[in-house]
């Protein structure tokens, strides 16, 4: 690997955390946006600025799982590196292009198996942190609903008696504090997954050619440069800013019809679920969490309320990211075998 190789990987890193951003900000603003809360361009302001302020807030436990955790590190290298950002890329702009609300988190996990896989054979994938990864398609979303739903419940008994008018009113503004929170969640645990794999690339680099790697850029298993970290918490707020509306869409208008009160439910019991998965070190997927808060608030208004034609769509989107990212990766790494 040559310094200019290094430096082409880290800005294709770098690119897929800036796609993170674009493609899932639709997360952070959906249901802000759909309520009509905050306009589309304040919308976009606002959730990349506490994209960013997550920073401050916490641990790198996610980057540690995408670096350490996933694939056996003695294994990479920029081939590896370079099929799994090229599987994830490739699929976050087929879902960004049909408007599908997917994983850009799986997608890069995806990713890193199949370029992993092409490589080594399954022998190369680190079975615990895998698992996890997979068992959380499941859980982030199931525990959303269950969190939205609950607190949309508690919500409807504690203000039964209150005029609807006043309740819009107070959930207007309690939904900034929800969209903050949801924003927080999705810049601590998304920004991360972008460290962690520039994270492993520069190990594989500093341990192969310490020569070659300039001593700002050196990384260990142990330490992660901090300009990394503050590289990728900018790139997604960037991402952010820009939004992806073809999504912003789907997530706010075609899967069900939100109320401020709604709204606030749903990022909240989304916000928690990314801050529970985020201080164990679980890299779980911001859509599927949002989308199944959402999901859980429509259902306790009225089972009808929720389309679930566009909700099975986006399951299946769901289920076919790590596989589709993965297939692309693999094919990736033969690519690049041949370029580099």
């Amino acid at each position: 690997m040559t310094f200019e190789v290094l430096l082409v990987l880290l800005a294709l890193a770098l690119l897929f955390d800036f796609m993170n951003g674009f493609h899932d900000a639709a997360n952070s603003i959906a249901t802000v946006v759909s309520t009509g809360v905050l306009r589309p361009q304040w919308a976009v302001l606002f959730a990349a600025f506490f994209n960013f302020v997550a920073y401050f807030l916490f641990p790198l436990k996610v980057a540690a799982t995408i670096g350490k955790g996933t694939i056996d590190p003695s294994i990479v290298d920029h081939y590896v590196i370079f099929g799994a950002l090229m599987g994830a890329i490739v699929w976050n702009l087929i879902t960004w292009w049909y408007g599908i609300p997917s994983s850009s988190s799986h997608a890069l996990i995806g990713g890193l198996v199949g370029a992993a896989v092409a490589k080594s054979g399954t022998d190369s994938l680190i079975a615990s942190g895998v698992l996890k990864t997979v068992a959380f398609i499941v859980v982030s979303p199931m525990l959303g609903m269950l969190l939205g739903s609950l607190l949309m419940l508690a919500v409807s008994w504690i203000f039964f008696r209150t005029a609807p008018r006043r309740v819009d009113k107070w959930f207007r503004r309690l939904q900034l504090m929800s969209a903050a929170l949801y924003s927080l969640g999705h810049g601590g645990n998304d920004a991360q997954k972008t460290a962690g794999i520039i994270w492993m690339m520069l190990v594989a680099a500093t341990v192969s050619h310490p020569e070659m790697v300039p001593h700002w850029m050196q990384a260990t298993p142990d330490h992660l440069p901090h300009w990394v970290v503050i590289a990728c918490y900018v790139m997604i707020g960037l991402g952010t800013m820009f939004g992806g509306w073809r999504i912003v869409k789907t997530m706010g208008q075609k899967l069900t019809k939100l109320k401020p009160v709604g709204g606030f439910c749903a990022e909240t019991g989304g916000a928690m679920t990314l801050f529970l998965a985020t201080s164990l070190g679980i890299p779980v997927s911001t859509t599927h969490t949002i989308t199944g808060a959402i999901v859980g608030v429509g259902s306790c208004n009225n089972v009808k309320a929720v389309r679930w034609g566009v909700a099975g769509n986006i399951v299946w989107a769901w289920i076919l990211t790590i596989p589709c990212s993965a297939f692309v990766a693999a094919l990736s790494w033969e690519i690049g075998r041949r370029i580099f």
